[in-house]
């Protein structure tokens, strides 16, 4: 065999766990408390072309052993884990290095959480790592916007290769019954029909699994908000209206949705039964397979919602024998029997077709999802990525409209906010950051507590800052904010007394903190940083700050710095110690997306 580039690869430490390759069941896909260990599949081969079994190890020459782990979307584990028992090709590894390869079945929402807690970033509904969620060498998500959210929180998070191994369409879910009512199979719904049945009180019961943490989910939410943004003058009501009838059925586990369809065929079951969904092709397949009382309808709608593309990612700082290894089995992944195996497991290959004994629902395109282009690495597809910016937006959208909040808004009307924006058609930076922060009020529900300062120097006698709007629920005081920004108007010869105000507006929060909702602070200034001499220097606020702090009451401060001369090294000091960050809109005419970002950027409400 010396010399022979394919190597055949032995099956050495399968760990049982029968249970967890099964075909899965509906309601148990996703969160169902799998432990990586107990489908881990072992193979060991020796790169000189040898092929041995672990207990010859000993004897065989062997210079070195490396262990490549992958870590997997439990749905494509199987596939993955029987085409590398069967062999891989291990290129041009060092000669010599015996490989053992390790595939377990990881949910991408505790690898993102994990990887994000290892670069020092958060991801918005992701939170911190669980401690046990070992980084591997190999991950291989359901969604390449797990990779871009990742890249854009940590730009030190660098993966390479990245092609797709698989595809599986986003579909809407519909139970049969109500599918038919809706003139499915022979009539295509458009985006449009949908959204109107959504939002028009038709009775059409919508769900969707948390955007932030579901791929599947985040892929509909994008195609619904784009959907509506093209409502023309009326985008931003069908927008907040279609967000906030999805929003109502969310679920945060894939198995509690799935349980909400009707679990019986009678009238009142279905009609009082979760009735629409966004799911991935492959979750419509696994609910059928189960046999429910009431099937599952795939409807495919046109232009077709990001697929589900499962990235193939080695991880940053990978050895190079285990990169290797990497390719070779990245290799046997771009087969025809791959292909098959796939289609076993209810997924498509890369390019959007499917192999034999794939259950095709009714209706279902080929190839679909695009056609992705062919990579040059292994014999893969170019992943199916979307707009960075557009993921970006969805979910700060769904955040500032879903996510329960506490908010004082502090607005700079020193001299500066008078200066105009040519990008945004002349207007003034106050005009385009009223015209933001409207439109954040306008995305708000009834249930949010907002209040607004604003402030420059010696504004309210000695003070820097003035009260215009008290902190009150919307449902009470929803007009009088409207009234108060539209009379916000920047002084002619005014400062910015940054420092007072930030300190001021923190204690306000913290005097009425309260539980269940985000409590933050956020600042909206164009200036350089602190312009009054007389007021608290840097150091002093933090020691302040730094004595206030209560993490049993957290609070973000949130600094939302406007255009291109902002100090941020100061801000982002002074948000390091409250918690929270610092955004800057370089273009103020882009302030809209970042102020919907800085809502976005908070923790989980306790």
């Amino acid at each position: 065999m010396a010399g022979h580039k394919g190597v055949r690869v032995s099956s050495i430490d399968r760990v049982s766990g029968r249970h967890r390759i099964r075909r899965r069941s509906q309601g148990n896909r996703r969160s169902r408390g799998i432990g990586a260990a107990a489908v881990a599949v072992s193979v060991v081969a020796v790169v000189s072309g040898v092929s041995l079994g672990y207990q010859q190890l000993a004897g065989s020459g062997c210079t070195s052993q490396a262990k490549l782990t992958v870590a997997a979307a439990p749905e494509i584990v199987p596939a993955v884990q029987s085409v590398a028992e069967s062999g891989i090709d291990q290129g041009g590894a060092p000669g010599g290095v015996c490989v053992t390869v390790s595939v377990s079945p990881v949910e991408p929402a505790d690898m993102a959480a994990a990887l994000a807690t290892a670069h020092g970033v958060g991801l918005a509904g992701v939170g911190q790592g669980n401690g046990t969620t070992v980084i591997p060498d190999v991950w291989v998500p359901d969604s390449s916007t797990w990779l871009q959210r990742l890249r854009t929180a940590a730009p030190g998070f660098a993966t390479t290769d990245g092609a797709s191994i698989a595809r599986s369409p986003v579909v809407v879910a519909m139970p049969e019954p109500v599918a038919s009512g809706l003139g499915w199979p022979n009539t295509t719904l458009s985006w449009d029909d949908l959204l109107e049945k959504i939002t028009t009180g038709t009775g059409l019961r919508t769900g969707i699994v948390e955007p932030t943490r579901d791929a599947a989910g985040l892929s509909g939410l994008m195609a619904l908000g784009a959907a509506a943004g093209a409502a023309g003058a009326g985008a931003q009501q069908a927008t907040t209206a279609t967000l906030r009838a999805v929003a109502t059925g969310r679920s945060a586990l894939r198995g509690d949705l799935l349980a909400q369809f009707p679990r019986s065929s009678d009238v009142s079951s279905i009609s009082g039964a979760l009735r629409l969904a966004m799911l991935s092709e492959e979750d419509v397949i696994a609910y059928n397979a189960a046999k429910p009382p009431v099937p599952l309808a795939a409807l495919y709608l046109d232009p077709a919602p990001t697929p589900l593309d499962y990235p193939f990612a080695v991880m940053p700082g990978t050895d190079p024998a285990k990169v290797a290894a990497a390719d070779g089995l990245h290799q046997a992944l771009s087969t025809g029997r791959f292909r098959d195996k796939l289609a076993a497991q209810g997924l498509r290959a890369a390019d959007g077709t499917w192999g034999a004994g794939f259950s095709a629902p009714t209706g279902a395109p080929s190839p679909a999802g695009g056609s992705p282009s062919a990579s040059p690495r292994a014999g893969g597809a170019a992943p199916t990525r979307a707009d960075p910016a557009v993921v970006d937006r969805a979910l700060s959208t769904w955040s500032a409209i879903t996510a329960p909040g506490r908010m004082l808004a502090a607005i700079n009307v020193s001299g500066t906010m008078r200066g105009r924006v040519p990008t945004a058609g002349n207007a003034t930076r106050m005009q385009v950051t009223l015209q933001a922060a409207q439109r954040g009020l306008g995305l708000f529900n009834d249930d949010w507590a907002v209040g607004l300062w604003v402030f420059s120097t010696r504004l309210d006698g000695s003070r820097d800052y003035r009260q215009l709007v008290p902190i009150g629920t919307l449902s009470s005081q929803r007009s009088e904010l409207v009234g108060a920004l539209a009379g916000i108007t920047p002084g002619q010869n005014r400062d910015t007394g940054l420092y007072d105000t930030i300190l001021a507006a923190y204690k306000e929060v913290q005097d009425g903190w309260q539980a269940g909702r985000v409590n933050s602070v956020v600042i909206l200034t164009d200036g350089i940083g602190n312009d009054d001499p007389a007021g608290l220097s840097l150091e002093s606020l933090i020691s302040k700050l730094t004595a206030l702090r209560d993490d049993a009451q957290p609070i973000q401060l949130i600094i939302l710095g406007i255009g291109d001369a902002v100090n941020r090294e100061p801000l982002d000091q002074i948000t390091r110690t409250t918690g929270g960050g610092v955004l800057i809109a370089e273009d103020p005419a882009k302030i809209g997306d970042v102020f919907l970002r800085a809502i976005a950027l908070r923790p989980a409400p306790r």
